[in-house]
């Protein structure tokens, strides 16, 4: 991507901009407010930006195949910087759905919530505070999202139509999310040959639409995008979104904790349902299948154990599945581009963000 189209600083300036503002407006409400918002600002450092980063692409890949484009616009930046907050907000609920600790190697909200409550002498359960907290640091994180995006939006030609882009994000990403959790309980109800259909419908609802394909189609939207660009935009966003969240499997059960910022193995103590598990259990016998599934989303699984399952995933051929599943999704992501009407530069830049999307390590 052009220099002068990347949006990592310039959406981290923005962020840090509307966070002042937001302490300004609160300054005289004590120091539990400022506690508060030290939390939500703490939620919004760090991160590789990508739902801004395809944002900003989506928004060139329309404009640019008008005509040369020197920067994106302040409505551009600021719808990016929105999804950044929303991607926050969803982070701290998720930790807090699953019980997580850490958070790209920090203590996750709820815990730095509660040991904020410790240190301050506060009386109560520290934990059930921390807990509290973060659920409200969540919807605030929400507020803030649609409280940027509005910003950005107030003299936007196309503010309608990304208005209509990110209402659906948000009401797919909280459908998936809660598809997520339930899976972990419905999946002894499903026969097992739908558990891979079901591990996916999960995986597109709660992450490759929003991680990817929503924010191509925000951009899309705020650039005046017709029909044949968005349409090829979202061909590439879905796949490549799935492609995503599949690495995020691998990584959530074979990631080097010293990359990923989270301990390794912790979708197995966290009991999460995805199509690593899904393929693994097709081909285990009855016995090993039960036994696996016992220790799955038991939170005290120690590292012999984790790698107990690891190795047994392993075994069946379930990872060298999931990876073969991640090229082929990459694979129709390219596909999606030839041919595209949209502007080469931003075709090349979509290429690149695609391989760090999927070749990562955290």
């Amino acid at each position: 991507m052009d220099a002068s189209l990347d949006p990592i600083e310039p959406v981290s300036q923005r962020l840090g901009r509307f966070v002042e503002a937001q302490r300004s407006s609160w300054a005289d409400a004590g120091r539990e407010t400022q506690l508060f918002l030290d939390a939500a600002a703490r939620t919004l450092e760090g991160g590789k930006r990508l739902r801004a980063r395809f944002c900003v692409t989506g928004w060139q890949a329309v404009a640019e195949a008008r005509g040369p484009v020197a920067a994106a616009p302040d409505s551009v930046l600021d719808a990016a910087a929105a999804l950044e907050i929303f991607h926050a907000a969803a982070l701290v609920h998720d930790d807090i759905i699953d019980n997580s600790d850490t958070r790209r190697g920090q203590p996750a909200a709820h815990r730095g919530l509660e040991a904020a409550h410790a240190r301050a002498g506060w009386a109560g359960d520290a934990a059930a505070f921390g807990r509290s907290a973060a659920v409200l640091l969540g919807d605030l994180l929400v507020a803030w999202s649609d409280d940027l995006l509005e910003q950005g939006l107030r003299a936007a030609e196309h503010a309608a139509s990304a208005r209509e882009v990110y209402a659906l994000m948000r009401r797919e990403v909280t459908v998936g999310q809660f598809l997520d959790i339930a899976e972990e309980a419905a999946f002894t109800t499903a026969p097992d040959a739908e558990h891979a259909e079901r591990a996916l419908r999960v995986a597109s609802l709660k992450s490759a639409r929003y991680s990817i394909q929503h924010p191509l189609l925000l951009g899309a939207a705020l650039a005046g995008g017709d029909t044949a660009q968005t349409a090829a935009l979202a061909a590439f966003g879905h796949p490549l979104g799935l492609a995503f969240q599949l690495r995020d499997d691998v990584l959530g059960v074979f990631g080097d904790s010293a990359v990923t910022g989270k301990p390794s193995g912790d979708d197995l103590r966290e009991g999460k349902r995805t199509l690593l598990i899904a393929y693994a259990r097709e081909r285990l016998d009855r016995p090993t299948k039960r036994l696996v599934d016992e220790l799955i989303g038991d939170p005290g699984l120690d590292a012999a154990q984790i790698a107990s399952l690891q190795q047994t995933i392993i075994d069946t051929g379930a990872l060298d599945r999931v990876e073969t599943a991640i090229s082929h999704y990459a694979a129709e992501a390219d596909r999606a581009l030839r041919g595209a009407p949209l502007s080469t530069p931003a075709v090349g830049a979509l290429r690149d963000l695609a391989q760090a999307a999927i070749a990562r390590s955290s």
